[in-house]
């Protein structure tokens, strides 16, 4: 209840935020329905099913790293004044944002089983195409129990993984002041600068990145263009795992380096002798590196693979690409670029004390949005080629 009062109250940038959760609830429920539906109209290919249900991870994932940092953001997640002397301690807060996400993804999963019974004749009206009747297997009866299992599944992984991001966590300790001196070094002017420390998941990523290339290899030795990729949902290839099993280490490497790379392109900012806007916006990527680089490593990481993917179904049959794979495609895209976006505005939030100390300081607007500007164009300039060559090393063993 106190989570539907909290919704009513929000702001609309919260409810459009919210919205969009719901909808890709309701994306990647609709993927599980679909995935359900062809396996009652093919009993017995379960190999078909089983594969449909793993290309399903893909959105889920997704949506759920959407909720998590859209509950980030949520003003109802955080600890006001007032709240703890009503009883709501950073526990009960953190139950009150998995309660909202679950709602919220509730909500997406009735709209997309009422979206599937309408395009599947169960609603009292015909069926739709051709087409969307073999995908959605109309005709056969749904199971009941499978039907409220694959939707409640959706609303509980988004719940499980914002109360796992948001559960109160200890305090770091302060550090000694030995070791505040050892880690501040003065510039040429005199001046103080303290370098926040770099995250350590850059070598991992670096050689998980290779080694996944180095399976993708392996494996595609001897595929022919466009049948080299796990059967998709919608359409069948046939294919070897082990071409997706390297697309799937490299895209876990690029997530592990987003970080690192994030705080990379800050000291590549503040290298030299940096002026003020330089310097601003290489210690602000530093500082957030953490917060940002994550869902950046991620987007990164789709962008890899829909590219080499693209380009790899470039010498297929359009037959490749079925509806449920455009759906798939976009839920996921979606969601990595939400994902992006709200951690950029949590970044921001997190960053409004410094923002106005330094407007009361004198420091003009203009000075802050060409450092924003700054910012961006360094994590294009540095992150696309990356992203742009590990795509291209991906598909050398498939297309030839």
């Amino acid at each position: 209840m106190l989570a539907l009062r909290l919704a009513r109250g929000t702001r609309p940038l919260v409810l459009v935020r919210r919205a969009a959760v719901a909808t890709a609830a309701g994306g990647t429920g609709f993927l599980l329905l679909a995935t359900l539906g062809h396996a009652t109209a093919h009993p017995t290919d379960s190999g078909q099913a089983a594969v449909r249900l793993l290309w399903c991870l893909a959105p889920l994932a997704a949506t759920a790293q959407l909720a998590v940092a859209v509950a980030r953001t949520d003003p109802a997640a955080r600890l006001q004044r007032g709240m703890a002397a009503a009883g709501l301690g950073p526990f009960r807060l953190t139950l009150l944002a998995a309660a909202s996400t679950a709602l919220t993804g509730a909500l997406g999963a009735v709209a997309a089983l009422l979206v599937f019974l309408r395009l599947r004749g169960g609603l009292g009206t015909a069926p739709w195409p051709k087409a969307a009747t073999e995908l959605l297997g109309a005709g056969h009866p749904l199971p009941l129990a499978g039907t409220a299992l694959l939707l409640a599944l959706v609303p509980l992984v988004m719940a499980g993984a914002t109360a796992l991001a948001v559960r109160p966590r200890e305090a770091a300790p302060a550090p000694s002041p030995a070791l505040a001196e050892t880690e501040t070094g003065d510039d040429a002017d005199g001046a103080s600068r303290t370098a926040p420390a770099a995250p350590s998941g850059l070598p991992w990523g670096i050689a998980l990145t290779a080694v996944g290339l180095t399976v993708e290899t392996y494996a595609g030795r001897g595929t022919a263009a466009g049948a080299g990729l796990l059967p998709l949902p919608g359409r069948l290839v046939g294919s070897p795992p082990g071409v997706l099993a390297g697309w799937a280490l490299s895209a876990v490497g690029l997530v592990l380096a987003g970080p690192g790379l994030v705080h990379l392109c800050g000291r590549l900012l503040c290298a030299g002798r940096p002026g003020a806007l330089r310097l601003l916006a290489g210690r602000v990527l530093q500082e957030e590196a953490r917060r940002i680089g994550r869902p950046i490593g991620v987007l990164c990481a789709v962008a890899s693979g829909g590219y080499a993917a693209m380009k790899v179904f470039r010498a297929a049959p359009l037959e490749t690409f079925g509806p449920l794979t455009a759906v798939g495609a976009a839920v996921v895209l979606g969601c990595v670029l939400a994902s992006a976006l709200a951690a950029g505005l949590e970044s921001r939030a997190a960053r409004a004390d410094a923002t106005a100390a330094l407007r009361r300081l004198g420091a003009p607007a203009a000075l802050l949005r060409r450092a924003a500007t700054l910012r961006a164009a360094t994590l294009v300039l540095v992150l696309a080629p990356l992203t742009w060559g590990v795509a291209e090393l991906a598909t050398v063993p498939l297309v030839r």
